[in-house]
């Protein structure tokens, strides 16, 4: 080989440890840091990857569970980048049977602001104060309508739950920490709900039984604010969990309460309560000890369990402060396909159901609704809103903001970006510090959505967003008002009087609404 031959080879293995170098010590993209040089195909594809699909693969709402454009739309909201779309939908919404429609208003007393950025700083509170209908000692008012969904420590890693929390305090919203219990990296600065599972984890002695006294210990260290008792779970439900003893690290044991290098396994029901009687004991016990508010998680199934909530709630006057209902389309670390695919209603099918049972029984006003499962999304938040949700959880649009990149590969412990694995070389190609920048942009640009489209209802915060608002189309030709589709009567999805009173006060001191060019003369005169 000639000298000059072996310059330019040098040269080039130099320029490519040169890359290996750099993509391993950078911290803006955890997918180079865990696969220098290689990683940087992906973004190559990706930037050709509209092409290819246009004309090869598929097209832009196409993909699932979340389409490209719905992922571009996170990662450019994530990273404040342009996220707008050019050239008008092509979402084929004339044939589209069950697609939603927001009709805006020609003249109201709420105006959105235009330019992309307006919105931003917007604080959007939720329109319900979380235990005031039952007098708890710690009833707050939450500051977010968008809030970061129930992930373990142990389906995420812990730096994808630092991300979380610092992106929380960042956006002023809560996170839930799952049911895997509290960990370190629960403690960077964002309030928390604590979900309490079937396993107790955190707040159990050492043979798994429920303990009070460990509860009360989790609940005056850590800035929790309410306690949510899961029921079950939108993608599994009536399923305990399975983590491996490969993935039980010190840490993981640590925060629940179990011994390590030990399947951990979550029953597939309560011990504490076995009946919806028992329940309500139990959710009156769990207030009285701690003071927080208390509220419940589930999947909607079979609704004779709704029936009897709300009729003991409203005869003995027990009963949870919130409701948070799972979607079956919602996500989920690991579960059976059949599960996933088939058991447990969508979102909205699912919640219209239990609020008209909330609601003709008088008690849909006293109850916080959140909802969860794909909400991350504006339409279907809005729609949510419509419906009579108070709060959104996000969780898979989350992990889109901090790195995912939707390889669906959570269940393996192979997460390429990081986010939903144990393994150590993967998990430190995410740096919370970075990923809690674009997880707080990605939660202020949705809040920033939601304030736009109710402004463009006419109204002044997305919980008064009523059903006359929305369209569902049936074909080309055929809408059908959404209280029609799910036989809401009048004043069905709204706050109570004096919460919309409140919450219209509450936006109007903050600013948040646009206006009009100068008048003209003449129209002054």
């Amino acid at each position: 080989m000639s000298r000059s031959s072996s310059a330019a080879v040098a040269g080039a293995v130099s320029a490519v440890a040169a890359v290996v170098a750099r993509d391993l010590v950078q911290k803006k993209h955890a997918l180079l840091r865990n696969y220098p040089l290689l990683g940087h195909a992906r973004y190559w594809l990706e930037s050709i990857g509209p092409e290819l699909r246009q004309y090869i693969v598929a097209a832009n709402d196409e993909e699932r569970p979340f389409t490209r454009d719905q992922r571009r739309w996170v990662y450019a909201s994530a990273k404040k980048e342009n996220n707008y779309f050019g050239f008008g939908t092509d979402n084929d919404l004339e044939y589209t049977a069950g697609y939603a429609v927001i009709k805006h208003r020609t003249f109201a007393r709420a105006v959105p602001r235009s330019t992309p950025d307006a919105g931003h700083e917007a604080v959007v509170p939720c329109a319900k104060i979380i235990g005031a209908a039952h007098d708890r000692k710690k009833t707050f008012r939450p500051g977010s309508v968008v809030n970061i969904s129930a992930m373990s420590f142990g389906s995420l890693s812990g730096n994808a739950i630092e991300a979380l929390n610092r992106g929380a305090a960042l956006a002023g919203c809560l996170q839930n920490s799952g049911e895997g219990g509290i960990s370190r990296y629960h403690r960077h600065g964002g309030e928390l709900i604590f979900q309490i599972g079937t396993a107790y984890f955190g707040c159990r002695d050492d043979e798994g039984r429920f303990d009070l006294s460990r509860l009360r210990d989790v609940v005056d260290g850590a800035p929790v604010r309410a306690l949510e008792i899961k029921l079950s779970q939108g993608a599994k439900p009536s399923l305990g969990g399975l983590l491996p003893a490969p993935k039980v690290s010190a840490e993981i044991a640590e925060a629940r309460g179990i011994p390590p290098d030990r399947d951990c396994v979550s029953p597939s029901r309560h011990a504490e309560f076995s009946d919806t009687d028992s329940l309500l004991d139990w959710i009156e016990l769990l207030a009285a000890e701690t003071g927080l508010p208390v509220g419940i998680k589930a999947a909607v199934g079979d609704l004779e369990f709704w029936t009897e909530l709300t009729d003991l709630m409203r005869s003995t006057g027990r009963g949870p402060d919130f409701v948070t209902i799972d979607g079956g389309e919602g996500g989920t670390g690991a579960a059976p396909l059949i599960f996933t695919d088939s058991v447990s209603l969508p979102f909205q099918l699912g919640f219209a159901k239990v609020y008209r049972i909330f609601a003709e029984r008088g008690l849909a006003e006293q109850v916080t609704f959140i909802g969860g499962g794909k909400l991350g999304l504006p339409d279907n938040a809005i729609v949510a809103f419509a419906l009579g949700i108070d709060m959104v959880n996000v969780a898979r649009e989350a992990m889109l903001a901090i790195g995912c990149i939707q390889a669906q590969k959570c269940h393996t412990d192979t997460c390429p970006t990081g986010v939903a694995t144990q393994n150590a070389w993967l998990a430190r190609g995410l740096v919370p510090e970075v990923k809690a920048e674009r997880a707080a942009n990605y939660i202020t640009t949705l809040r920033r959505d939601l304030l736009k489209v109710a402004q463009a209802c006419g109204v002044e915060h997305p919980g008064l967003i009523g059903t006359e608002s929305v369209d569902i189309l049936t074909g080309r030709t055929v809408s059908t008002p959404l209280h029609e589709v799910y036989d809401y009567v009048p004043g069905m999805g709204l706050p109570s009087e004096s919460d919309r009173e409140q919450i219209i006060r509450l936006m109007e001191t903050g600013g948040t609404q646009g206006g009009s060019a100068p008048p003209s003369a003449s129209s002054a005169g």
